[in-house]
């Protein structure tokens, strides 16, 4: 798996999220329960990861859209 976006804004996360799945690509969110370890404030990044072979569509998705993934 190769990681797509890396942020903290959740709105952010769920859209791509969204947009992935409406284009088939299976995405993965890691991190999502570190906010037991930071207390909620949301000071920590989440990631999206997808396969390998989706990375290139998954990032042309996200890029039509106005996502950068800052990768």
């Amino acid at each position: 798996m190769k990681e797509l976006l890396r942020t903290t804004d959740l709105t952010k996360i769920a859209y791509a999220t969204v947009l992935l799945q409406g284009e088939g690509i299976a995405a993965f969110q890691m991190d999502v329960h570190m906010s037991v370890l930071e207390g909620s404030i949301g000071i920590l990044p989440r990631r999206i990861m997808v396969r390998d072979q989706d990375l290139f569509l998954a990032r042309a998705v996200l890029a039509d859209n106005g996502i950068g993934t800052g990768l």
